[in-house]
């Protein structure tokens, strides 16, 4: 049966109902198309649905029950970091001082709002090891690319630049450290990972020569390892010419512990939607701070904030720089959510945050080892990889066992990534869920596993109980109806 619920907003629609009630007009009528040039006039009104305000609350909450966030269940996505955000960050971002000025008012006059970016450049200083701090870049992406021109840059600057068109990427790597690589007009070399999950340092060895520019790595890597050979990594990089990048995708692992710069890296980009709390999804919004060693800061993105005497300033005199990366400085409003979420739990609360993901991921692991492949036997650290080539034996995919979950109740963990680990399973707990649900969580993938050995047809028609069956993933990714058509 089709309720309103599940009908389109325009199904619903009636000519002449209104979802509001307005007092009448007392302002002067103005004929706004006599002041647009014509071809940006509508030729004919808007087609907007016409429905009343009971009608339009129960569409949207409708909706928004159907869909899934951190405040509605666990999200174990591994690689993407999906913590709870706190409530409190997010009345902080509607602070009048802070949600409504604009960027181009004068600096004098939003000198709170400089504060609150140049002391979040001290703070994150401190939490990646690195000399200097850019907030500009938009997202991690955005923030690899700034970092790989920064690379660009440095070498220019000391004449290898048409030398040195080659970066070096792990097999293990996120998919955005070759694509940033590529769009920023360097050339991609992969580096085969050793029978421990790691870079393996001969392989590296044998890759570097005089066009290197750099190496991307993230550490824990993306299988949720520590890359224990990273100071002989960083030495025989920077013994070839090259520097070294860090992809923070993975810091919720290290805070308090390490830093990028002891581990020996010249430039770094944070992932504040993912380490520090602030919102993650939906394709955004996002913000991808840079850090950088001393000897990089005059290639940083301008304008910088900067603090001369008791004032905060916006200074875009480097004659060296990379230039504008983003529009204005950054998406200020997430940059004070993290600001927010870092003096708030300090450096105690984020050394916790960092043992207690670890504590979470190796818990999960354990629990699940018995009943999924475990292709790295190590402790792990933020997060885990399982195969499901076990469960495949029997005819079930991991593609099964994530659609599964959802009749559990779960979102699937990140499947079939990392590439080198077949039928891959990634788990990311995070610190922010309770023993309780990590348990629900490992109960759900246990049964799961049962039901392969006992029933495994159930699993070729998950989910069962959404109102979204399996859906045909080639020809909604191949040919995506995106629009809504009568």
């Amino acid at each position: 049966m089709t309720t309103s619920n599940t009908k389109m907003i325009f199904e619903q629609s009636k000519s002449g109902r209104r979802a509001y009630s307005l007092p009448e007009n007392d302002v002067e009528t103005f004929d706004l198309t006599a002041q647009l040039p014509k071809h940006l006039s509508r030729k004919k009104a808007a087609e907007l649905p016409e429905v009343s305000e009971l009608q339009l609350m129960r569409h949207y909450t409708a909706l928004a029950n159907k869909n899934f966030g951190i405040e509605t269940g666990f999200y174990p996505l591994g690689s993407c970091t999906m913590k709870y955000n706190p409530k409190v960050n997010e009345d902080i971002a509607r602070m009048d001082g802070f949600m409504n000025i604009h960027p181009l008012q004068d600096p004098a006059t939003v000198q709170g709002a400089l504060k609150l970016m140049y002391d979040l450049q001290e703070d994150l200083k401190q939490v990646t090891g690195m000399d200097d701090i850019s907030l500009q870049p938009a997202a991690g992406a955005q923030g690899e690319w700034a970092g790989l021109l920064i690379f660009k840059a440095y070498h220019e600057k000391n004449g290898e630049g048409r030398q040195r068109k080659t970066i070096l990427v792990p097999d293990s790597a996120h998919g955005t450290n070759p694509a940033s690589a590529a769009v920023a007009g360097y050339n991609v070399r992969e580096i085969k990972s050793n029978e421990n999950g790691t870079v393996g340092v001969e392989a590296l060895k044998s890759a570097l020569g005089p066009d290197t520019a750099g190496l991307m790595l993230t550490n824990p890597n993306t299988l949720g390892l520590f890359e224990v050979d990273i100071a002989e990594i960083a030495e025989i990089v920077h013994e070839a010419g090259g520097l070294l990048y860090y992809d923070g995708a993975n810091a919720n692992a290290i805070l308090g512990k390490s830093t990028p710069g002891e581990m020996g890296f010249d430039v770094v980009h944070l992932n504040l939607h993912k380490s520090f709390s602030t919102p993650h999804g939906g394709g955004g919004p996002g913000s991808g701070p840079i850090g950088v060693k001393k000897y990089l800061s005059p290639f940083l993105p301008v304008p910088r904030i900067e603090k001369q005497e008791e004032e905060y300033v916006l200074n875009t005199d480097y004659a060296d720089t990379i230039g504008r990366v983003k529009g204005y400085f950054g998406n200020f409003g997430v940059n004070v959510r993290a600001y927010a979420y870092i003096r708030s739990m300090g450096a105690e609360g984020l050394q916790q945050v960092s043992e207690d993901a670890v504590l979470n991921a190796n818990y999960l692991k354990a629990r699940l080892s018995k009943y999924y492949d475990t292709p790295y036997k190590q402790h792990c650290k933020h997060e885990f990889v399982l195969s499901g080539l076990r469960q495949k034996r029997k005819g079930v995919r991991t593609l099964d066992i994530a659609k599964r979950l959802l009749d559990y109740g779960f979102y699937a963990p990140t499947v079939y990534f990392p590439l080198i680990v077949e039928e891959c399973i990634m788990i990311e707990p995070t610190e922010t869920e309770a023993k309780e649900t990590l348990d629900e969580f490992a109960d759900a993938m246990i049964k799961i596993a049962e039901e392969v050995e006992e029933q495994p047809e159930l699993l070729h028609e998950a989910p069962l109980t959404k109102s979204v069956r399996r859906l045909d993933e080639v020809v909604a990714a191949r040919k995506p109806k995106v629009i809504y058509q009568k």
